[in-house]
């Protein structure tokens, strides 16, 4: 489907859905940030990490022994319902996800539909139902040892978690997942970027995108780095 000319049922335009896709501390959503900070009022961010199931039934203890790290721990059915809405021009309820319970939050957040909408997430090139309704798909190729570190300080300070959980997880499930369900998406990717990608990717992807859907260029972001 071609998002520049076709129409939705109400006669807008659909927006253009970016999927950026990589490892777990790849620096995913920092690269969803700055690109809609760049984008402005133009673009809407969402993660799939909000779509993970609810746990809450089950005992701590069972939650605890999970393998979040794989992909059959999303609510796809959700996910795919979310993105269909958006793609129709209309407005998306999206699940909120606390990640020290390992469970849904009651409260949805709306999401308004724009001309863009940037999602990251670990997984979203995993199923060709979704890959599809991608108009730009982007991979951030990171080497584990820089991912580890950061998804140890982001799980210290964030998560609830302990060191040597982190570290059990990382080696037990994150990696060998990694390598299963990760990393073959970049096959799928239109952009590859290293992760020392820096300011000058950010604006020049930014540029990209608005040349994509004919919006005016920013004139605030300065000179190409």
């Amino acid at each position: 489907m071609d998002t520049r000319t076709s129409k939705t049922s109400h006669g807008a335009r659909p927006p253009l859905l970016v999927a950026i896709v990589g490892g777990s501390g790849a620096g995913k959503t920092w690269l969803a940030k700055k690109l809609h900070a760049e984008l402005g009022p133009d673009a809407a961010h969402f993660s799939l990490d909000d779509f993970y199931r609810d746990c809450s039934r089950l005992h701590p203890e069972r939650r605890a022994k999970i393998n979040f790290d794989h992909p059959r721990t999303i609510d796809w059915e959700c996910m795919e319902k979310v993105l269909a809405d958006l793609k129709a021009g209309r407005a998306a309820q999206l699940p909120r996800y606390d990640f020290k319970t390992h469970s849904r939050i009651r409260e949805k957040m709306a999401l308004a539909c724009k001309p863009m909408v940037l999602v990251d997430g670990l997984w979203l090139l995993h199923r060709r139902s979704l890959r599809r309704l991608f108009a730009l798909k982007i991979f951030i190729d990171c080497p584990a040892r820089t991912r580890r570190g950061r998804r140890l300080l982001r799980d210290l300070r964030s998560r609830g978690r302990t060191r040597i959980s982190i570290l059990e997880q990382l080696k037990n499930t994150v990696e060998p997942m990694h390598e299963r369900f990760v990393a073959p998406q970049r096959k799928w990717a239109d952009v590859v970027l290293r992760h020392t990608f820096g300011a000058g990717e950010v604006r020049r992807l930014a540029r990209r995108l608005r040349e994509q859907l004919d919006l005016p260029q920013s004139t605030q972001t300065g000179n190409e780095a």
